[in-house]
């Protein structure tokens, strides 16, 4: 009997411990880096000023404002991302560890999808102000089918650093050895050594 109890108590424990789950909580109204001053001008995140009158990309393009970028955010639980993407570039598949990604589509159209972990695929076409989320950890891309026009996004986490893990970069960008990699995706040494070559640095 004395055994259930315990158990019953480590469980409950368990399930309390990952409703917590997510950015600590913070003892005071804000984070404030060693040595620095708080005024306006810690609180205001002025990294998406370069999208006003900049040049058509060609690649697709996201300028995060999270903790590296906007040190007010410590604490918050909250970051923004802008995403842009040119015709017919895509998002690739990739994860937030720490986050769901709640996505409000800005300007064109745009493919969107993610898995869930029994492997099923849930897709959509967004319109312009249309929302989707991306569960937390889960696989999810976006792609721009449309071959002439810009599609543009704003993108926000439950998170301060919900990071991002990018599943072709970090499978073949790592030193994962290409025997284990061929035989994980069913196929041949060289097959992996030519994918992974379009990964490597540009010289």
């Amino acid at each position: 009997m004395a055994f259930k109890c315990g158990l019953a108590i480590i469980l409950a424990l368990a399930i309390v411990s990952m409703a917590n789950a997510g950015d600590p909580d913070i003892l005071s109204d804000f984070v404030v880096p060693f040595n620095v001053t708080p005024d306006p001008n810690f609180f205001t995140y002025t990294g998406f000023r370069v999208l006003v009158g900049e040049e058509p990309l060609t690649a697709f393009k996201v300028i995060k404002a999270s903790l590296a970028e906007f040190p007010a955010l410590n604490g918050q639980s909250v970051s923004y991302a802008v995403l842009q993407y040119p015709a017919g570039t895509v998002n690739p598949p990739h994860t937030h560890p720490r986050s769901a990604e709640l996505l409000l589509l800005i300007e064109g159209a745009l493919e969107v999808g993610f898995v869930d972990t029994t492997n099923k695929l849930y897709t959509q076409t967004l319109q312009v102000g249309d929302m989707f989320v991306f569960p937390k950890g889960l696989i999810h891309y976006q792609y721009n089918a449309d071959p002439k026009n810009l599609a543009f996004a704003i993108s926000a986490f439950g998170s301060a650093n919900a990071g991002t893990v990018s599943v072709p970069n970090t499978v073949f960008n790592s030193t994962i050895d290409d025997t284990i990699l061929a035989l994980s995706f069913k196929t041949d040494v060289a097959t992996i050594q030519k994918i992974k070559a379009g990964f490597a640095p540009k010289a």
